[in-house]
C-alpha cells in the first residue's frame, strides 16, 4: 500500500499538471506546477504533500500522501474503542501503521466540479512480533458540483463502478449508498453533492487473500480517478461564467465545508493525532 499510494499520487499529479497548462506554451505563459513538500514524522514516518494554488483552471488542488507508524496516541485510541471496542484489545500500548493517499481538488470555472479522494490501510501490531493483529482498509471518492451536469455524473459514477465491479459486482451498490450516507448534512437535510462510494473498517474475515483482495479494490479504483474526473473538467474548465456564477459556487463550498468541521470522522481523527500537520487540514 505504502508505494502504490505514492504511485498514485505522482500519476494524479501529472495528470491535473497536463490539464492546468494545456496551451501555455503557445500562449507565451508561464507553467503552473504542484508545490512539493517532502516531510519527516518524527515518531515515525514520512508524507508527501503536493499543492497547487491560484492556477488557470484548478484554484487548489492538494493530493497528500502519508506513511506512518509509532505508537498510538491516546486521544486516537478512545475514538477507536468507541467504534472499534470489541477489536481492540488490551490496554496498549498500541504499535501502528497506516499509509494513504487524499485528495481535493477546486476548480476555478464554477461549471467545474470538486472532487474528493482518500483511500487507506490501518494496521495495529503485536508489540513484540511486529504482525499485524488487527487490520483494515477504507476510502472513496466522491463529486461535489456546484452546478449539475447529468452527463458529468454518469461518467464519474460509471467509471468508479467498472472499477468496483472488476473485484465485485455487490461493491458499487453498498458503497455508492454508504457515500450517500456519509456525505451528508443531516441539519440542513442535503447530501454533500452527487455521491460517489465510501467504504470503511474492510478486513473481511481477516486473512490474507482478503487482504490482498481489499488492496485490490484500492488499487483499481485509485486508478480510475483520472479517468473518472479529468475528462469533466477537460468538458468544463472553459465555459463562460458570471459574478453571480462565482456567488453560487462559494456558496457551495461553503457547505463544503461545514460538512468537513463538523461530521467527517477523518478529519476530527486528524486533529486528536501527535505531530499533525494542521497546514495540510
Amino acid at each position: 500500500m505504502a508505494a502504490f499510494v505514492k504511485e498514485l499520487q505522482a500519476e494524479i499529479v501529472r495528470s491535473l499538471e497536463e490539464v492546468e497548462n494545456e496551451g501555455c506554451l503557445e500562449r507565451g505563459e508561464t507553467e503552473t506546477r504542484f508545490l512539493v513538500d517532502e516531510w519527516k514524522r518524527p515518531e515515525g514516518g514520512d508524507g508527501v504533500s503536493c499543492v497547487l494554488q491560484d492556477g488557470k483552471v484548478f484554484q487548489k488542488a492538494g493530493v497528500l500522501v502519508s506513511v506512518v507508524y509509532g505508537t498510538l496516541p491516546e486521544a486516537a485510541v478512545k475514538q477507536m474503542r468507541s467504534e472499534r471496542s470489541k477489536d481492540l484489545k488490551g490496554d496498549g500500548p498500541f504499535p501502528f501503521f497506516a499509509a494513504g493517499i487524499s485528495l481535493v481538488v477546486h476548480p476555478r470555472n464554477p461549471f467545474a466540479p470538486t472532487v474528493h479522494l482518500n483511500y487507506r490501510y490501518f494496521e495495529i501490531e503485536d508489540e513484540e512480533t511486529g504482525e499485524a493483529t488487527l487490520w483494515w482498509f477504507g476510502g472513496g471518492t466522491d463529486l461535489t458540483p456546484a452546478y449539475l451536469f447529468e452527463e458529468d455524473a454518469e461518467h464519474f459514477h460509471a467509471t468508479i463502478k467498472r472499477a468496483c465491479d472488476a473485484n465485485s459486482p455487490r461493491y458499487y451498490p453498498e458503497f455508492k449508498e454508504w457515500c450517500d450516507r456519509y456525505f451528508y448534512l443531516p441539519h440542513r437535510k442535503e447530501c454533500r453533492g452527487v455521491g460517489g462510494i465510501f467504504y470503511d473498517d474492510q478486513a473481511g474475515d481477516g486473512t490474507l487473500a482478503d487482504r490482498e483482495r481489499l488492496f485490490a479494490l484500492a488499487r483499481d479504483c485509485g486508478r480510475a480517478f483520472v479517468p473518472s474526473y479529468v475528462p469533466i473538467v477537460r468538458r468544463r474548465k472553459d465555459m463562460p461564467y458570471t459574478e453571480e456564477n462565482l456567488r453560487w459556487q462559494q456558496l457551495r463550498r461553503g457547505r463544503y465545508v461545514e460538512f468537513n468541521l463538523v461530521q467527517d470522522r477523518g478529519t476530527k481523527f486528524g486533529l486528536t493525532t501527535v505531530s499533525k500537520r494542521i497546514k495540510k487540514k
